[in-house]
């Protein structure tokens, strides 16, 4: 069967895309030999200036899934951009993701990525605005403003990682998606935190951090079919999947790729699984295309 897909203008040879802060900076994936069948890999975020990052401990155990307050710990474009080699020498086309804490150093990051060489950048709105404590992703305005300046100085496709937390993300994906992104990305972590009862001390240094793992798959999905019931925006789904059957959900919702994430911390080949297990899927199914499941459970 044919798995290649379209996500907007672009063509993905499949419908897997490796989620941005599970495959390091792509290059220092490679040698696990696993990118073939995806259709992209995001690299993980980056900034304008480096950061830090949080103080340990940064991860922790949750059930089925994980807390992780890291902090988006990077370099910086500039450092960044020294290390990558060309993206072109890559088994995989290669997204850059952006962070910033104003719609400037976006930009900034926006415009490093494109000049060395990324296939699309995506835009992570789930970094906290540190002028009124919120992420971008939950304010519609201050989320275009950011997409709109990133727009503005780069001719790549670009996306927007939006938040589940948000009261409205089908607005949310409305604005971004007026003020210049190519497609959405639904979605990043939810809020969580953990306690240990042993210490009595939370989990994480940050205390909240972002849940994910398979428990975020039905909020994802909600996500997803919001936005497609509402919009004609091309959606990558993201958010708990692991099976080829999770990913065919993801597509029937709405999605036209998706992007696999936490599962490659316990399972770093798991694409190759979890594609046969969609042409199975598709197989049994009667399904000749990936395509012709997109958006089928809103028919």
């Amino acid at each position: 069967m044919n798995v290649a897909t379209t996500l907007g203008s672009i063509t993905l040879r499949s419908p897997l895309i490796a989620a941005a802060g599970t495959v390091g900076s792509v290059h220092d994936f490679a040698d696990v030999d696993a990118l073939s069948v995806y259709g992209a890999a995001v690299a993980k975020s980056v900034s304008g200036e480096p950061w830090p990052g949080r103080p340990a401990p940064r991860l922790a155990p949750a059930g089925e899934g994980m807390l992780n307050g890291i902090g988006i710990q990077n370099p910086g474009i500039d450092e960044w951009r020294n290390a990558m080699p060309s993206p072109e020498s890559l088994p995989v086309p290669v997204w850059g993701s952006a962070v910033g804490l104003n719609a400037a150093e976006f930009a900034l990051v926006a415009k490093g990525l494109t000049a060395a060489g990324v296939a699309a950048v995506e835009v992570n709105l789930s970094c906290p605005n540190l002028e009124d404590g919120q992420m971008f992703a939950l304010d519609s305005a201050a989320a275009a403003t950011v997409v709109g300046s990133v727009r503005a100085v780069t001719d790549v496709p670009l996306g927007a990682k939006l938040s589940p937390n948000s009261e409205d993300i089908a607005e949310v994906a409305a604005a971004v998606v007026e003020a210049g992104a190519d497609f959405v990305t639904l979605t990043n972590t939810v809020w969580g935190m953990g306690i240990d009862t042993a210490t009595r001390r939370p989990r994480l240094s940050s205390v909240i951090g972002g849940y994910s793992g398979v428990p975020l798959k039905p909020i994802a999905l909600r996500c997803v079919w919001e936005v497609a019931r509402s919009s004609k925006v091309p959606i990558v789904g993201c958010g708990g999947i692991r099976t080829g059957e999770d990913v065919a959900e993801f597509l029937l919702a709405g999605a036209s790729a998706v992007q696999l994430g936490t599962i490659h911390f316990a399972e770093p080949r798991a694409g190759r699984r979890i594609l046969a297990e969609l042409e199975a899927y598709c197989d049994g199914a009667g399904v000749e295309t990936v395509d012709e499941l997109v958006g089928a459970s809103h028919e």
